[in-house]
């Protein structure tokens, strides 16, 4: 399926160099405020009070969020389990306050806006239990980049699969330097949408070496930076219709999913467009700098363009 085509090959790889030291300069502050302010954790990986609140009636969770704010939590995390009337609650440590005293406050708080809040639970995550998230999120990251290397190498060449690698770790480390600089909260919510996107990069990058492959086969006389430049441009109108879908439910979950899908939603939509962006500029550059060739991918007897055998001949780039 196809909204337009595009019948005149667009030169992407001639603006290749450009487009990648721009890319080499956000991924350096990316890292540059990783490092320099960090990530705003949230009670997952730091630890906190968790609570669990029963009203006898439906509760506006916004209302609830904006009582405990006045206490001084400006990101507690608050959002329905289970039903409308039922309630969770994480609060991080605060200085000086116990886990009780954490929950006497909030439940005085609650209580004097609706006395049929009810307290049904009150735990305490310990640090270790962030430490332990931390590292398994590690080590899920670790396995699905490998997982991809030895996917792609299998599939097409290693060289594809090193492109395709640096430019996913170049969409994570983005994505978590937008959270660093203006110090977002980073959920196991926004882990997922980080792991999603690894995958969601990915699969773009496939759709464009397979075209590359094909390409390869169909013509014989193009050059390597051609094959690449009407792989990309003839994939463009899949690529608009597939993320473009995508986005508008991730939009949907952005401006109407509340503040629990917020960043959840918003790390999705910075993930999907550099996705978009590393797989057609930054993967293909770097397959094309490695020196990626017809032979890497084509093997046996190769078709010339007007082969009588070849079902694509007379086909017009």
């Amino acid at each position: 399926m196809e909204f337009f085509r595009i019948h005149r090959t667009i030169p992407f790889m001639r603006h290749a160099l450009v487009l990648n030291a721009i890319s080499v300069i956000t991924f350096l502050l990316a890292v540059f405020f990783l490092f320099h302010r960090g990530l705003h954790l949230s009670v997952e990986f730091t630890g906190g009070t968790v609570m669990e609140i029963a009203y006898q009636q439906s509760v506006d969770v916004g209302k609830v969020r904006e009582t405990i704010g006045k206490l001084g939590y400006p990101d507690v995390q608050v959002q329905n389990f289970g039903t409308s009337r039922d309630v969770q609650i994480r609060l991080p440590v605060q200085k000086g306050q116990t886990s009780a005293q954490q929950s006497e406050q909030v439940m005085a708080a609650l209580k004097a806006v609706d006395p049929s809040a009810t307290l049904r639970g009150n735990e305490f995550v310990g640090p270790q239990v962030g430490e332990e998230l931390t590292t398994n999120g590690l080590k899920a990251l670790g396995m699905v980049v490998v997982g991809i290397m030895i996917y792609l190498a299998f599939r097409f060449e290693w060289k594809f699969a090193l492109a395709t690698v640096l430019a996913n770790l170049h969409d994570v480390v983005i994505i978590l330097g937008f959270f660093a600089f203006f110090q977002w909260e980073f959920s196991l919510a926004v882990l997922a949408a980080v792991l999603a996107v690894l995958g969601y990069s990915v699969n773009e990058s496939v759709v464009i070496f397979d075209r590359v492959r094909e390409n390869f086969r169909r013509y014989r006389k193009m050059t390597t930076r051609e094959v690449i430049d009407n792989a990309i441009t003839s994939t463009i109108s899949r690529t608009i219709i597939t993320h473009g879908c995508t986005q508008l439910v991730v939009l949907s979950m952005f401006f109407f999913g509340g503040p629990t899908l917020h960043y959840f939603a918003l790390a999705l939509t910075i993930g999907i467009l550099f996705g978009i962006y590393s797989s057609a500029f930054v993967a293909a550059a770097i397959a094309m700098w490695l020196g990626v060739k017809r032979e890497d991918l084509v093997k046996g007897p190769i078709k010339r363009e007007g082969d009588p055998d070849d079902p694509n001949a007379g086909a017009t780039v």
